[in-house]
């Protein structure tokens, strides 16, 4: 999801063909982008929380296991930091539990753009919150028309006196989902920066996230599982969505500028509205898409950088 680059090392400039560096960075969003779709493909008995636990569940831990170092991580870090992993780990378990039902609520589209766009949002509020950074009047100008975006997406129905008006249930969830991967993102990128190999981090945090939501998956109904189609969704969603997106993202990401990775992600939002009325037949009234329209624009000004903000944001 949004502004991955937080929970990765820095990139390092090189000159690369399309294929070193922007390629896997956009192909990991394009993978992305199809997590709402194929979640709403399961069966139809299946419960929302429980795709997304099920896929999380496979899918950290393939990470966990093929992840370089992850095994000996806890034992490298201090008391503090092992809090920091466990809460990270709490975040990525929460991803799951509100995107999913989220996109139930409210459609691919909406759930994914809302997510997306407040992500960026939360993670600059905690980063202020903790004292890391202070607020800029480019992010403010961001914030206020992802926001603004946000509102225009909600009510776009009651505007324009469509019949179904947005479940605002969902879209709190979408945003929860957004808080909760702003929260695994800048956990992931401290610990980073604290000299703990990225690959490491990551395996240990989606590997944890995925023990933890076993539990609530066992106790939501696993019947949907025995199905082909439903053991073929999660299994997408493990190794394309999890798995292959976090591994394309992260080789991409080292031969790619920050700057330039974060705006290729922001592919994710198109496919995922792409993929949301072409396959799934969802219909938003033009005062939404506008609202869709404002959102991008917050979300390209967070993400382009201009002038010294050229690296990392």
């Amino acid at each position: 999801m949004p502004n991955r680059t937080t929970s990765l090392p820095p990139a390092r400039p090189a000159r690369v063909g399309l294929l070193g560096g922007p390629a896997p960075i956009l192909a990991s969003a394009v993978l992305w982008g199809t997590t709402g779709t194929a979640g709403a493909l399961a069966p139809a008995g299946a419960p929302a929380a429980a795709i997304g636990c099920a896929g999380l569940a496979l899918g950290g831990l393939l990470l966990f296991l093929t992840s370089r170092g992850a095994r000996s991580l806890p034992a490298g870090c201090t008391g503090g930091e092992r809090r920091l992993l466990l809460l990270g780990a709490l975040a990525v378990a929460g991803y799951p539990v509100t995107f999913y039902p989220a996109v139930a609520r409210t459609g691919v589209a909406v759930a994914t753009v809302i997510a997306l766009g407040s992500a960026p949002v939360f993670a600059g509020l905690l980063s202020w919150a903790c004292g890391q950074t202070r607020p800029t009047a480019r992010w403010t100008a961001a914030t206020g028309a992802a926001v603004l975006g946000c509102v225009l997406l909600v009510l776009g129905p009651e505007l324009t006196g469509t019949a179904t008006p947005m479940d605002l249930t969902g879209v709190v969830l979408a945003a929860c989902a957004g808080l909760s991967y702003a929260v695994y993102s800048l956990i992931g990128g401290r610990l980073i920066m604290r000299g703990h190999p990225s690959d490491a981090v990551m395996g240990v945090l989606f590997g944890v996230a995925g023990l933890l939501v076993v539990p609530l998956l066992l106790g939501l109904g696993t019947h949907w599982l025995g199905t082909v189609r439903g053991a073929a969704v999660t299994v997408y969603l493990a190794l394309f969505t999890v798995y292959l997106a976090y591994r394309l993202f992260g080789h991409g990401l080292r031969r790619t500028p920050a700057s330039v990775a974060t705006s290729l992600t922001l592919a994710e939002p198109a496919v995922a509205a792409v993929l949301g009325v072409s396959v799934l037949g969802e219909r938003l009234p033009v005062a939404s898409w506008c609202g869709l329209a404002v959102l991008a624009v917050g979300l390209v000004l967070l993400a382009v950088p201009v002038g010294g903000d050229a690296g990392r944001r």
